[in-house]
């Protein structure tokens, strides 16, 4: 397991169905190393921080072997490295093994697996097309967020190790899956409302699915 990339950009104004708006979803590859803080990575940032950042979204991680479905899927297009927004491109991991909770050493940095991401509008502007939207979240390539729970530097070839498994918990796949193709499976609902190191406006949120049902 390792990095593929590290990239980083700061929010731009761009123009999107006639609308300036303003995204921090262009990311570019930085060669060297970068420093990773509690919130973001230097050289990064994020436009709207009610649904990007923060502590429980620190960082974005897509995992490298995603681009090949995805260039077969937009047939052919050109996809560089952080299309999808992310902070870290790797190698090894991915939504089906990775579980909320997990603990990875990179670089000098620890993290924290907090989440999957859940596409919005800003993923439609940077392809040009809002039908990734749904073919993001039906593909169940979300890609994750971590925290950061100790700060350091990262840069392109570092080792990921993981040094927690956290074995009482679900995979990321597992939210993605109970917001859309399981949101009846009440199991799965139960299992992911009562975990604990789940975000809470997660559990709020699969709480409420279970009570409407």
């Amino acid at each position: 397991m390792k990095i593929i990339s590290v990239n980083v950009g700061m929010p731009r104004e761009v123009e999107w169905k006639g609308h300036q708006v303003l995204t921090g979803i262009f990311k570019e590859p930085i060669e060297g190393r970068v420093r990773v803080r509690t919130l973001n990575l230097d050289g990064d940032g994020q436009a709207d921080l009610n649904v990007h950042g923060g502590a429980t979204k620190a960082v974005y991680v897509y995992p490298s072997e995603h681009y090949r479905f995805w260039r077969e899927e937009l047939e052919g297009r050109e996809l560089p490295w952080g299309m999808f927004g992310e902070n870290l491109t790797t190698s090894g991991l991915d939504e089906e093994t990775v579980r909320i909770g997990d603990r990875f050493r990179i670089g000098t940095a620890e993290f924290q697996v907090t989440e999957p991401r859940m596409p919005c509008a800003k993923l439609g502007l940077r392809f040009g097309r809002e039908d990734i939207l749904k073919r993001f979240l039906v593909s169940g390539r979300s890609g994750f967020y971590l925290s950061v729970l100790c700060e350091g530097d990262v840069g392109a070839g570092d080792a990921i190790e993981e040094i927690h498994r956290e074995e009482n918990t679900v995979r990321v796949l597992d939210v993605t899956l109970g917001y859309s193709k399981e949101r009846n499976n009440r199991e799965l609902l139960q299992r992911l409302a009562e975990t604990e190191k789940l975000p809470e406006s997660w559990r709020g949120f699969f709480r409420k699915r279970l009570a409407a049902r």
